[in-house]
């Protein structure tokens, strides 16, 4: 996010089933950052850790920081990086949405763009 824009592509393969999932509901994802490949991403479910870091930052509507682990978490050390913003969803169609970060002063174009595509 220092050096300027960031745009993140998702993209899962296309199925050819009856039966299709909704584009949020897909497992396995490649990832690319500015047009960069980065490996895979999946899909999983937030256990307890995840929902006490939520849980940490849930007043708060937007900005960056660092939480100290151990007041989270009894059993980590160390400091977690977070970020909170709002976001515009825009879906071009099944299998494509994309989520722009909107800036709170409202100057300017998005920072973060994530697109999610099934190719």
């Amino acid at each position: 996010m220092a050096s300027g824009v960031v745009r993140m592509a998702l993209e899962c393969d296309h199925k050819v089933v009856k039966k299709r999932t909704k584009l949020l509901q897909e497992q396995i994802w490649r990832t690319y950052c500015n047009g960069k490949k980065y490996g895979y991403a999946t899909k999983c479910e937030c256990g307890p850790e995840e929902w006490s870091i939520l849980n940490a930052v849930g007043p708060i509507t937007n900005g960056a920081g660092v939480l100290p682990l151990n007041k989270i978490d009894a059993v980590s050390e160390g400091e977690l990086m977070y970020m909170r913003a709002k976001f515009e969803r825009v879906v071009g169609s099944r299998d494509s949405e994309a989520f722009y970060m909107i800036n709170p002063d409202g100057k300017g174009g998005p920072q973060l763009s994530i697109f999610l595509l099934r190719v």
